[in-house]
């Protein structure tokens, strides 16, 4: 179970790092940052590299992306990119 504490230190650092970079790093368009959940083009927090493939819960590893596109990229390899498409490229 996640500590109150914990669970709010990490959502005040989603904020952050939403109002550092209001641009989906994995299709390169601006984030509305006033749109929320379950709004596909809101904003929320990707792990670069997934969890489960070995990536870290830490601020390095997160940046800012539309909801929809952090759901198509899902765990997918690092490195690659979603575009607007669908289609995935290097």
């Amino acid at each position: 179970m996640v500590k109150r504490s914990n669970s709010r230190a990490i959502q005040a650092q989603h904020k952050r790092i939403l109002a550092a970079s209001p641009v989906c790093h994995i299709c390169g368009l601006p984030i509305d940052l006033t749109l929320k959940n379950p709004d596909p083009m809101a904003g929320v927090v990707d792990h670069v590299v997934a969890l489960n493939r070995g990536g870290a819960d830490v601020p390095s590893n997160k940046k800012s992306a539309h909801r929809s596109c952090n759901r198509d990229k899902s765990d997918k390899e690092y490195g690659r990119v979603i575009k607007r498409s669908g289609s995935l490229s290097r």
